[in-house]
């Protein structure tokens, strides 16, 4: 589709927004969100008919990107046979969509309970792993976003938990591997495994294992910095978990469905949660769409004792109907295979060439359509470009990167000091190199806030 310029609609369209829109995350009079006139592909643009290549997928979730035909032909044909029906019932999108995921989860994962998105998903998760073990704490990593809601963020390790932490949510925080600002004096990510994995255990014994509940991780975390964790890690917290009787919750709200060239980023460690909450990628975000993916022994405890939890609209049959059309459009086009080798041979090269260009690139990392670039003022300090959670001048420098970025028509994903590489999953080799070239550029403005 070719954009075509209308200011005046945009206009519109941006006066109505700044009467009547209450944005999320944002002091209200400081922002001025872009007005956008439509979507394609990999591709947005706004009412001035400039496009945008989106590498943030929306908030990565666009996983087969804007508009694909099939998935929106899916929906108004749900939409024309059946719009809504109450959870409680049988219907065949609801059950087509539950089966798909199960087929997909790894292990015994094979009963599906549908919330409206990833938050909801992890208070839903913690519920049934309290009430499973009748224990009331829960663990988590610094360095983490599971969700706005009110366990969910009290679960989030970063600084959007404050506002609304509570103190009482039964929530402790300890530390992940994260050996670029290894918190354990690390070397190698061996060294880094270890220590980590015998601080969480020290952690359990000092909290108590009979008070634990469940350890919730992200498989790999998203917003937090695209942190891979080192090999052994989540098995060796498999095994404790395991030995304290502790439910083990991955959260693959952003990682899954294909995100990491993988149906979900547990199968890259070949580990298997108790739990699995999943969003975003389970129907590219067309309509809103979570849940939990849950294990036999946590099925059963439920088999003869009702779960005291649910939602109006869950399993809601147009989002359910967009769940299974995007599967057959991943499965059928190769888009999980896509993101594996371009993450392989066009991505990660790529990206390890600008940081060998670019003074500001302190480090690369990622898989498959799921990479960080963690931006620095001095590469031999590792002195972050921006203070940790800077707002206003003290982030001008990110600010200005980002502006760069988009004057050449790259949508980035910027947090604190880190632009992420998160395109669509089945983007074309030639959008993604279009894309590295104009933040190339950008990140040349980023180098000149560099010692």
């Amino acid at each position: 589709m070719t954009p075509q310029p209308n200011p005046e609609a945009g206009a519109a369209v941006k006066a109505a927004d700044r009467d009547h829109v209450f944005h999320s995350w944002s002091a209200q009079e400081l922002i001025d969100p872009l007005a956008v006139a439509g979507a394609e592909g990999s591709y947005f643009w706004d009412y001035d008919g400039r496009r945008y290549l989106d590498f943030s997928s929306g908030l990565v979730y666009t996983n087969v990107g804007y508009q694909h035909p099939k998935i929106v032909a899916a929906i108004q044909e749900q939409a024309a046979r059946m719009t809504t029906f109450a959870p409680a019932f049988a219907i065949e999108a609801r059950s087509e969509a539950a089966r798909l995921i199960a087929e997909r989860t790894p292990g015994d994962l094979d009963k599906i309970f549908f919330t409206n998105g990833g938050a909801d998903a992890v208070e839903h998760a913690i519920r049934m792993a309290r009430l499973h073990t009748g224990r009331p704490k829960v663990l988590s990593a610094y360095r983490s976003y599971h969700g706005g809601t009110q366990q969910a963020v009290n679960i989030t390790g970063d600084p959007r938990r404050w506002a609304s932490d509570s103190g009482t949510a039964g929530v402790v925080h300890f530390w992940a591997p994260y050996l670029y600002r290894s918190r354990f004096y690390a070397e190698t990510e061996e060294q880094e495994c270890a220590r980590a994995l015998e601080h969480l255990e020290t952690t359990i014994a000092f909290e108590g294992p009979s008070t634990v509940a469940a350890i919730i991780l992200e498989t790999i975390p998203g917003t937090a910095g695209i942190m891979v964790p080192p090999p052994g890690y989540l098995a060796g917290v498999r095994e404790l978990c395991d030995k304290y009787g502790i439910v083990f919750v991955l959260d693959e709200v952003m990682a899954g469905f294909g995100r990491t060239g993988e149906w979900f980023a547990a199968d890259l460690f070949d580990v298997t949660p108790d739990l699995l909450t999943f969003a975003k990628g389970v129907n590219s975000g067309y309509v809103p769409l979570g849940g939990v993916a849950i294990s036999g022994a946590i099925a059963e405890t439920f088999g003869k004792r009702p779960y005291p939890g649910g939602l109006t609209y869950s399993g809601h049959p147009l989002a359910c109907a967009a769940a299974v059309a995007t599967i057959g459009v991943m499965a059928e086009e190769g888009v999980v295979e896509n993101a594996a080798r371009l993450g392989e041979s066009v991505v990660g090269p790529e990206l390890r060439a600008l940081a060998e260009r670019h003074p500001s690139v302190g480090e690369v990392r990622g898989v498959g359509m799921f990479w960080a670039l963690e931006l620095v003022r001095d590469r031999e300090t590792r002195e972050p470009l921006v203070p940790y959670n800077a707002a206003g001048e003290a982030n001008a420098p990110m600010a200005a990167f980002a502006a760069a970025a988009k004057k050449g028509g790259l949508w980035p994903f910027v947090n604190m000091n880190r632009t992420h590489v998160v395109p669509p999953c089945n983007i074309s080799e030639a959008e993604l190199k279009e894309g590295l070239a104009a933040l190339d550029a950008a990140l040349s403005v980023a180098d000149e806030y560099t010692a």
